[in-house]
């Protein structure tokens, strides 16, 4: 009988429910991740959206932010969305001066890139690895500015005055987009980052 693997969602911010909701669809044990034991029984991570200031001073005063730095360098599959992406890069334009990410991802991510909330917009994206475009929903969302040779992109805005900038990105374990994946019923891109869980 093969185990099923236990997904973590950072639980300290976020958009917690909307993921824990979209993995537990998809058959995996989905849990809330707030303290270094429940981390430990993860097989990958989700780092959701939300406020990525917030997020990293939360994880560092529960006690988590050293933690995920970890068990990400040693190989967990993490994915990020939106302030996830922004967690996992490793340099960020337009962050505040005492601001720190996880890294692991060698991009720099712009924070609020496409503007504030009122700028919030959707649209189609071609994503590498599906066949069909994906209905991408972007609330107050970073883009990616450069990536490293080792980045692998899997999408990029197609349209208006964002058109090529990079939105989703993949190295190793890590993937990150910077829109909202679990808003709505799509759950490939979510399916994506499952398969990179042994």
């Amino acid at each position: 009988m093969t185990r099923i693997p236990t997904v973590g969602v950072f639980a300290l911010q976020g958009d917690v429910r909307e993921h824990l909701r979209m993995l537990g669809r998809l058959g995996v044990e989905a849990i809330g991740v707030r303290r270094e034991a429940e981390l430990d029984r993860c097989d990958g991570l989700v780092i959701p959206g939300g406020e990525s200031t917030t997020m990293f001073k939360l994880a560092r005063t529960f006690d988590l932010f050293e933690p995920i730095r970890q068990r990400s360098k040693d190989g967990l599959p993490v994915f990020g969305t939106c302030a996830g992406m922004i967690m996992l890069a490793d340099r960020i334009e337009d962050g505040t001066p005492d601001q720190e990410t996880l890294g692991g991802l060698d991009i720099t991510v712009r924070r609020n890139a496409f503007g504030r909330q009122v700028d919030s917009f959707e649209g189609d994206l071609d994503f590498a690895g599906l066949d069909d475009p994906v209905h991408a929903i972007f609330i107050r969302a970073p883009w990616v500015e450069e990536a490293g040779p080792d980045v692998e992109v899997l999408a990029r805005v197609e349209e208006g005055a964002a058109a090529g900038r990079i939105v989703a990105v993949r190295q190793g374990s890590l993937m990150a987009t910077s829109f909202h994946p679990e808003v709505g019923g799509d759950d490939r891109v979510h399916r994506l980052f499952l398969d990179l869980i042994d």
